[in-house]
């Protein structure tokens, strides 16, 4: 299987995955307010996601990190296959030039390169999954943060919907008017405080993928 960036690439597919919710509420807001412009009693605004994901610091942290973890996956595999196709190559040699002593000597190192390859694709499917949990919980803890966000936003804001807006989606055209995104962006800026815990947790992660590359 080419692994080459795969994981790269999850990381930032599982970021770009992202929708946002927020509370319904028809009472009256700020006519300088975006989406003020909406029908009375129908207070309606949308934000790119696109932009807060690439806008938002806890966003570009996260994909920064993921990455990371990811190259630590592909490194930890590539050291592993290279160790098994090394294996492979010396049997193969050996074998061709008749250095095994015996056919029983021949079978157990044929043995022991099959008990490697399973090690390998045991290896790797483990460390897909847990690449694939980590990545889940990072998604939730951003689209939390951004709802939670947009809860307290939305208390003073009024909105009876605030709506995503991202390429390719149903949304082929909106009023600008109706965009709060510099507004949310600049709110989740300054909110978002990075945590320790998110630091030592990135520590256990390198260490554990670095401990299986030198397997």
């Amino acid at each position: 299987m080419k692994r080459k960036s795969i994981f790269r690439m999850m990381a930032v597919a599982a970021i770009a995955t992202m929708s946002m919710s927020a509370c319904q509420n028809n009472d009256k807001i700020d006519a300088k307010t975006p989406g003020a412009a909406a029908t009375d009693g129908f207070r309606v605004a949308y934000v790119e996601i696109d932009s807060v994901l690439t806008q938002y610091e806890y966003s570009k942290e996260m994909k920064v990190q993921l990455e990371k973890k990811g190259q630590n996956i592909e490194a930890a595999l590539k050291t592993q296959e290279q160790n098994l196709t090394a294996a492979a190559q010396n049997f193969q040699n050996k074998l061709n030039n008749n250095g095994f002593s015996s056919r029983q000597e021949a079978e157990s190192q044929q043995a022991a390169i099959q008990r490697q390859q399973e090690q390998y694709v045991a290896s790797q499917q483990r460390l897909t999954g847990e690449f694939q949990t980590e990545t889940a919980k990072f998604q939730k803890a951003l689209l939390d943060s951004i709802n939670n966000f947009l809860a307290q936003y939305n208390k003073d804001k009024k909105y009876a919907f605030i709506l995503t807006k991202q390429a390719g989606d149903n949304i082929l055209y909106a009023d600008k008017s109706y965009d709060i995104t510099d507004d949310v962006v600049k709110g989740l800026n300054k909110a978002y405080k990075p945590g320790k815990a998110e630091a030592k947790t990135e520590a256990k992660a390198e260490a554990k993928a670095d401990s299986t590359a030198k397997k």
